[in-house]
């Protein structure tokens, strides 16, 4: 059997230079592509150990432990011992993430069960199960590029959880619940008072409101309508707004007691702002029921809760 050590080299090379761009894209590091080139070649080099008969300690797993040291060392430099410490682990991590994700894909691929004349057939070599070149090829890079995303997926859902808040809306003696988005871009506020508006999921908040109310709410002409009075009537106003592509778009915004926004430092109490009346989801997943008007947290003080 030959033996290219030359082919097996460079890709080795090609790899270990993915997995430590990979490394360095978790860590969120601007890492020169010279100092990952000559990491990855460092550790391309243990290939070529493997076929030399004088330095077959280096199969070693003490020593596999100190040759990684000097890969992550050589890549990343070494400033603290603890965040050297993370970019080992993390390296590690990403090394077993992949080639677990590549041993996954090969395995789901297989056919290890055959029928034949009606007796079911296991097919084994006693060797484990070969992983062809083309499927290394194929595969390394397509499950790279699906841990990347994955992780970018993970980071955008944090930052987006990090965004939530937890909400009391007091209106007379009722209390309303909700999970709120803190939206930057919601610039919504009453003209005439200056009050900032929050959006309320009304699909979902609907049984703590008058039906009567709820009818009124829907419809801004009912207003001017003579109808049954409802206990919440004086406190509806009506907020124009603009759209994208509509313009002279009114929303009906109910003015409570008093809103409690809780966040990881503490409570923050508005009293001047108003409720805007959805009666359209606002959020596909239900992970929220509320968006908030970032003025809401400013200018006020936030007390221990």
């Amino acid at each position: 059997m030959a033996v290219y050590l030359d082919v097996i080299w460079l890709l080795n090379f090609c790899f270990d230079y993915m997995l430590l761009a990979l490394t360095a894209l978790f860590l969120k590091r601007q890492v020169r592509k010279r100092r990952l080139a000559i990491g990855a070649l460092i550790a391309s080099f243990y290939v070529l150990f493997l076929f030399i008969p004088v330095l077959t300690f280096m199969v070693n797993p003490i020593i596999k432990l100190l040759y990684s040291l000097v890969i992550v060392s050589v890549t990343f430099g070494f400033n603290r011992f603890r965040s050297f410490f993370q970019c080992w682990l993390l390296f590690y991590f990403v090394t077993f993430m992949i080639g677990g994700g590549m041993m996954g894909a090969h395995y789901f691929l297989q056919q290890d069960v055959t029928v034949y004349n009606g007796a079911v057939a296991t097919q084994g070599t006693g060797f484990g199960d070969p992983v062809s070149w083309l499927f290394v090829l194929i595969g390394f890079p397509s499950i790279w590029w699906f841990s990347k995303r994955r992780v970018d997926t993970l980071e955008t859902t944090k930052i987006h959880y990090d965004q939530l808040a937890n909400v009391v809306i007091h209106i007379d003696d009722h209390t309303i619940s909700a999970v709120a988005l803190i939206d930057s871009g919601n610039q919504l506020q009453d003209p005439l008072s200056g009050s900032p508006v929050m959006i309320l999921d009304m699909t979902v908040h609907a049984e703590h409101f008058p039906t009567t109310f709820i009818e009124k709410a829907k419809n801004v002409t009912d207003f001017q309508e003579e109808g049954e009075v409802d206990k919440w009537e004086h406190r509806l106003r009506i907020v124009p707004f603009r759209a994208v592509g509509q313009d002279h778009q009114f929303l009906c915004a109910i003015k409570p007691d008093e809103v409690v926004i809780s966040m990881d430092d503490g409570a923050i109490t508005v009293k001047k702002v108003l409720v805007g009346l959805s009666f359209h989801t606002i959020s596909g997943e239900k992970e929220y029921s509320c968006i908030l008007h970032p003025k809401m947290l400013t200018g006020h003080k936030a007390t221990a809760s």
